[in-house]
């Protein structure tokens, strides 16, 4: 919203947030204002900062400040405009193979005659790895009921056409790693050094316990993709005074925050006593075995809103949820995949009411979008779960902003439920096959291009 007024379309949205702009290059305010020209370039220059998320390894765009914290003007120059340009914008990573680029940001800070520099080194991330392949993490809505709500994997060559790996049974049971004894709508993410492996997933067991309740989420760590270490976060036992009677915590994923230098977890909460679908989220500790500290809201959609997918692209963060539209009485006419957008991950959100999804018009019920790159290619695969109709289809997409318009099938030899995806390398895929086998062939042995 701006204002009263809907926003309706990117050039809006992007309105919206200029408003509210978010420095990632932090100012501080002195504890005693300063009062001349000197004080306050050196006050500003003093506190002026760019968290170490971004420094240490850069793959974002850097909105840099251009006022500080006391009034003084304040204008960047790159060492290296290969790299970084003088306004923070990514120009290229890193070569894959040699050190790192470590590219220096100088600032000068002007108010009246005076004048202060302070200078950043920022390492720049590397180009990514090679990928060959995607990882489906996900879990089944068809067989026996007391199955379903179990994590299993599955593994393609074109993120198209799909295999079970497991022959379609867990690759673990939720008896190890839940409190109910299920768990539903997992997500995996790479971490930043490119090796470690996060998973969040709702704790729940719907064929044993039924829809009313589910205490939060579980929270998984690997090295291999193989092994996993696991913590298990009940919201209202770890957090009283802020979740007394929860209901439900659904659909937690998980984002490096690199003005924390952190990683975060989200989710949608609801209450028993408030039918507000709204989302939280909290940094997980250093082991992910549950949160630093208390959850807080993160964004809280008009409507309310379930199943978040947060991705990152040119300086913005695309935030996809299950969204509604509801008349003035308050009652839902109209649901579908949504969207907000942000500079940064602790908001603002400017939200967007239009569906992006191909059912909406149609009536049709889809949730659980997720969105991920393709390999190679500047395209993304906007997936979702037509979870009345046991399908589960995509959209194609450039810019995030706007979606292919006719809904794409996968093949697949499963029947997935809310799930997520990650690119794998040929070297991962294979030790995923000699674990549980199920990989397609084209993703195992060595590729002409590399002998």
């Amino acid at each position: 919203m701006i204002g009263n007024r809907l926003i309706t379309s990117k050039h809006f949205i992007l309105a919206a947030l200029s408003l509210s702009p978010i420095c990632i290059a932090m100012t501080v305010i002195a504890q005693t204002q300063p009062k001349t020209d000197r004080q306050k370039v050196e006050a500003d220059a003093k506190y002026l900062a760019i968290p170490a998320g971004y420094t240490q390894n850069l793959h974002w765009e850097l909105p840099l400040d251009s006022v500080g914290s006391n009034g003084s003007q304040i204008t960047w120059k790159s060492a290296n405009l290969r790299y970084i340009s003088s306004k923070g914008k990514l120009i290229r990573r890193s070569p894959r193979n040699g050190g790192k680029v470590n590219v220096i940001l100088t600032a000068t800070l002007t108010s009246g005659a005076e004048k202060r520099s302070k200078a950043f080194k920022v390492t720049v991330a590397r180009e990514d790895q090679p990928y060959d392949g995607y990882l489906f993490t996900y879990f089944e809505g068809s067989g026996p009921g007391e199955q379903q709500e179990q994590l299993r994997f599955g593994a393609s060559a074109d993120a198209v056409h799909w295999t079970a790996l497991n022959n379609n049974q867990p690759i673990i049971a939720s008896s190890e790693i839940s409190a109910t004894g299920g768990i539903r709508d997992p997500h995996i993410l790479r971490g930043e050094d490119e090796k470690t492996f996060y998973m969040v997933a709702t704790d729940m067991h719907t064929t044993k316990d039924g829809w009313d309740y589910n205490p939060g989420i579980t929270m998984l760590k690997s090295n291999d993709l193989i092994h996993w270490t696991h913590g298990i976060i009940n919201l209202e036992k770890a957090y009283p005074q802020k979740f007394p009677n929860v209901k439900w915590v659904w659909a937690p994923q998980t984002i490096y925050d690199p003005a924390a230098g952190k990683y975060m977890v989200y989710f949608t909460v609801r209450l028993k006593d408030n039918l507000t679908l709204d989302f939280y989220c909290a940094y997980a500790n250093a082991d992910f075995t549950g949160f630093e500290a208390e959850p807080r809201l993160l964004f809280k959609a008009k409507y309310g809103a379930i199943d978040g997918d947060i991705i990152y692209k040119d300086g913005l963060y695309h935030f996809f949820y299950k969204g509604n539209t509801k008349d003035a009485n308050g009652k839902e006419f109209a649901n579908g995949i949504q969207q907000a957008i942000g500079k940064s991950l602790q908001g603002p959100w400017a939200e967007d009411f239009k569906y992006v999804d191909a059912y909406s018009a149609k009536k049709v019920s889809v949730e659980g979008s997720g969105i991920f790159k393709l390999n190679n290619r500047d395209e993304y695969i906007l997936m979702y779960d037509l979870y009345r109709d046991q399908r589960y289809e995509f959209q194609r997409s450039t810019d995030l902003f706007h979606f292919s318009q006719t809904p794409e099938s996968f093949t697949k030899n499963f029947n997935p439920r809310h799930g997520t995806v990650i690119s794998i390398t040929r070297q991962e895929a294979e030790r995923l096959n000699k674990q549980w086998g199920g990989v397609p062939a084209e993703l195992l042995g060595v590729k002409a291009s590399d002998k």
